[in-house]
C-alpha cells in the first residue's frame, strides 16, 4: 500500500468531519458528538476493535473543547453515576443494561470501576460523552 493510499481515508475523514484540527464551534462540536455517539452505538464492545481508536481520537477532541466551554464538575465516574441516577429518578434496578443490581452496587459505591461497555451504555442512557465516566 503505497503512501498516497493510506493517507487518502484520512484525509477524506478529515474534510468531512475536521478530526485532524481542534473543534471549532458549537455546529463543529454537535457534529462530532453525534457522529461518535452513532459510531459507538454500531461498533461491538471489543475494545481490540480498530474503530475505537476513531472513537477515542475523536472523544479526545470533544473533552478538549468541553474543558474550555463546558465543563463537567471534576466528579468521580461512580459519584456522578449516583448524581444521574437522582437527577432522573432512578435506582439501582433501573439499570440492567449496566449489571446486575449487586454489581450496580459495587460500581456506585466505588468498589468496582467501570468497563468499557458499561460506560458505553451509560453514555447512550444518559446523553453524556462516554469520556464523562472516564477517571
Amino acid at each position: 500500500m503505497t503512501l498516497a493510499e493510506i493517507t487518502a481515508p484520512w484525509l477524506a475523514l478529515h474534510s468531512a468531519l475536521g478530526v485532524a484540527a481542534p473543534i471549532r464551534d458549537e455546529a463543529h462540536y454537535a457534529r462530532l458528538v453525534e457522529f461518535s455517539r452513532q459510531l459507538a452505538e454500531r461498533l461491538p464492545d471489543d475494545a481490540n476493535d480498530p474503530l475505537w481508536a476513531l472513537v477515542s481520537l475523536i472523544a479526545g477532541r470533544i473533552a478538549e473543547y468541553e474543558r474550555g466551554n463546558h465543563p463537567w464538575p471534576q466528579i468521580a465516574p461512580h459519584k456522578l453515576l449516583a448524581q444521574l441516577m437522582l437527577e432522573h429518578g432512578l435506582s439501582q434496578k433501573d439499570l440492567p443494561e449496566i449489571s446486575p443490581q449487586s454489581l450496580v452496587s459495587a460500581i456506585l459505591s466505588g468498589k468496582r470501576k467501570l468497563n468499557l461497555r458499561q460506560v458505553k451504555a451509560l453514555a447512550k442512557r444518559f446523553s453524556v460523552p462516554m469520556e464523562t465516566f472516564a477517571e
